[in-house]
């Protein structure tokens, strides 16, 4: 897979890097000569110098072949803009943008491109809600343009699928039980699958469907 990453600051040389040492070609845009100069020595990654919110400099940083296009500068208008051109003009399967600043959140939809954008505080507040919430519906990450999302319910002693096989708890058809964790283990859900109580489960949930599967694994 090929990812184009804009954006050389600490973030964007994380995921560069993370993502070149899982075996991936990683292509590193980055505006500031000085620190692409700086890095090149220290990154097993293709580099382009030059300001990702222009065509012409995506168009021979060679995008257009990216399967997924990562926007993490540190400016919100930047990374806009970067996803809208890469999904506009090259067509870039997957779009995902790093969100800085919370109240521009709303912004990264699919209006700009975004198919996923990552929030930092967002998901530092998510995680510590599922951190301490049973019984409670938390939404950990967003996609397209916020129609779907990931979801996790910690099921409780009073909750309406314990003791319920998968296939008989009726799960809208445009919703997934995507993962079980149960006792530090993965349990891949089956229709067999029996829910039982500490059950964190994850779910993939359209807006239609949220509320049916909260009522599901919550109740009303």
């Amino acid at each position: 897979m090929k990812v184009a990453i804009a954006g050389a600051g600490n973030v964007g040389t994380f995921i560069a890097k993370d993502l070149r040492s899982a075996g991936h070609a990683v292509l590193l845009i980055e505006e500031n000569l000085d620190l692409v100069k700086r890095l090149e020595p220290t990154m097993d990654v293709e580099f382009f110098a030059g300001d990702a919110c222009e065509v012409s400099n995506l168009t021979r940083a060679g995008i257009g072949d990216a399967d997924v296009m990562v926007a993490a500068t540190g400016e919100d208008q930047v990374n806009l803009v970067v996803s809208l051109l890469a999904k506009q003009e090259f067509a870039v399967p997957r779009v995902v943008a790093r969100v800085n600043h919370p109240k521009n959140q709303w912004l990264f939809n699919e209006t700009w491109g975004v198919d996923v954008s990552v929030s930092t505080p967002h998901l530092l507040s998510a995680l510590v809600e599922e951190a301490v919430s049973v019984g409670s519906l938390v939404r950990l990450l967003q996609f397209e343009g916020g129609n779907a999302r990931l979801v996790e319910v910690t099921l409780a002693e009073d909750s309406p699928a314990r003791g319920l096989s998968l296939s008989a708890m009726d799960v809208p058809r445009d919703a997934s039980i995507v993962a079980i964790v149960r006792d530090g283990k993965v349990v891949v859900p089956r229709g067999d699958t029996v829910m039982a109580i500490g059950d964190e489960v994850l779910a993939l949930v359209t807006t239609d469907s949220e509320q049916q599967v909260q009522e599901l694994l919550i109740g009303s």
